[in-house]
């Protein structure tokens, strides 16, 4: 068989974080549950520019990376940062897969800022701590100008 780019990115590890292996998914809370948790807590904070309830869901120390190419950052100061250039957010959020403590979740929002459209298509790469508080999490996500709805199957 022919060797590709999609045939090697299947062949990764699902998830190749270089942190926290030393958790396991705890008895206290399941990831499916703790994913359920911040999906509904981001579909509520982002339209509502909250950036008090984004901080609710992660560890005092958590691993934030909003983007690749950034450095690691606190969950509250970047949703604050983010917020504070949003007019008004509409998000959509995929139903999250799960392995051990880990998840990924698809997202899609429109965001309208200095009365332009941007829609953002992305997944959140997370992983939990036993509490069900987000340990890392680090995002992959492309902007485009203007208004664009979730396509057809999107999340699922």
């Amino acid at each position: 068989m022919e060797s590709n780019h999609r045939t090697q990115i299947r062949s990764l590890p699902l998830y190749p974080l270089s942190y926290g292996a030393e958790f396991g998914q705890s008895s206290a809370v399941e990831t499916p549950e703790a994913a359920r948790r911040w999906v509904e807590g981001w579909a509520k904070a982002w339209p509502a520019a909250d950036a008090d309830a984004v901080a609710a869901l992660y560890a005092t120390n958590a691993k934030f990376r909003s983007e690749p190419f950034r450095e690691l950052q606190d969950p509250r100061a970047y949703a604050e940062w983010a917020f504070s250039e949003q007019d008004e957010a509409t998000c959509w959020f995929g139903a999250p897969i799960v392995a051990g403590d880990r998840a990924v979740v698809e997202y899609w929002a429109v965001v309208r800022f200095e009365g332009r459209d941007e829609t953002i298509a992305g997944i959140a790469v997370i992983r939990f701590r036993p509490d069900g508080l987000v340990a890392e999490q680090h995002d992959y996500w492309n902007a485009h100008a203007g208004r664009v709805q979730p396509r057809d199957g999107f999340g699922s």
